[in-house]
């Protein structure tokens, strides 16, 4: 009796151990439960992916900006409107006695060059490029929105030309008349020249020897088109206002800034800044012009 107690005893032991060892032999074959990764937010995608998307954008913001107005922005289209209409009125008389100077036109074709599309297109390359290969931010975005804001002002002031249709200041008998096939009116030179000094200057706001230099550079830019003979003031005024308008909103809206994580983030919001553009013309006085203005 006491010799089946204990094989009973025995048999019950291995049991156990048989069973504990299964038991622990399935649970070392469970692999264990991986913890979920975090999930990464969407990297926000790189300017140059963008650019030709923020230029269709820049389009419509522009163009459609004329349904926009608001009672404020008469403080700005007011005086930008009489200013113009003014100078219109006198560009003729001012062409003419520009026109019998020749002192100037050497000058005034060198330093004309800052605007032209090679001259403006070539300092937005280089800031790009220098940004790249020095890995400077700021000056990679400079050529970035430089360049979108250059392209933006072609397609405006091309748009504008065509439907204009000025007469230069030496195209004879019809000068300064709108509607005349010519291609006087805005100057392609100032509003490129002002739109990409406007970037420049917003870029480096922290440098007050940038903006100088920017806008200054566009000053002498507009004022050789003038002297030069190829525009008239309110040309040259046109364009310029347009220029600086779109270079302000090209970078109001496409600025990108710096998250605490050192990510970048593209600033949405939109800003009040770029030009409302809107035809003025009067058939029966013969005036004609086109009105701008910004909400600052």
């Amino acid at each position: 009796m006491r010799r089946n107690r204990t094989s009973k005893c025995l048999f019950r032991m291995v049991l156990a151990t048989v069973l504990l060892s299964a038991v622990m032999s399935a649970q070392a074959q469970t692999p264990l439960a991986s913890p979920s990764p975090t999930p990464q937010p969407a990297k926000t995608p790189t300017l140059e992916s963008e650019f030709f998307k923020n230029v269709l954008r820049d389009q419509k913001a522009i163009w459609t900006a004329p349904f926009r107005l608001h009672g404020r922005d008469a403080r700005w289209l007011a005086p930008l409107s009489l200013g113009t209409a003014a100078l219109i009125a006198t560009d003729r008389r001012t062409g003419d006695e520009m026109a019998e100077s020749t002192g100037q036109l050497n000058a005034s074709r060198i330093v004309s060059y800052g605007g032209s599309a090679y001259g403006a297109g070539g300092v937005a390359a280089a800031f790009y490029l220098f940004g790249r290969a020095r890995h400077d931010e700021r000056a990679r975005e400079t050529g970035l929105l430089g360049a979108e804001a250059l392209i933006d002002s072609a397609i405006v002031v091309t748009a504008l030309k065509e439907i204009t249709q000025r007469g230069r200041p030496l195209s004879g008998r019809d000068r300064s008349e709108f509607f005349d096939r010519g291609s006087s009116f805005p100057s392609g030179h100032s509003i490129e020249a002002w739109s990409l000094a406007a970037v420049i200057a917003n870029e480096y706001h922290g440098h007050r020897w940038v903006q100088v230099g920017a806008y200054g550079i566009a000053s002498a830019v507009s004022l050789s088109r003038f002297t030069g003979r190829q525009h008239y003031l309110s040309d040259v005024l046109v364009g310029s206002a347009a220029g600086y308008g779109i270079g302000r909103y090209v970078y109001r809206t496409h600025h990108r800034v710096k998250t605490v994580s050192g990510d970048e983030e593209e600033s949405r919001s939109r800003s009040k800044l770029f030009p409302v553009i809107a035809p003025v013309y009067s058939r029966r006085a013969r005036d004609y012009g086109v009105a701008l203005a910004w909400s600052f």
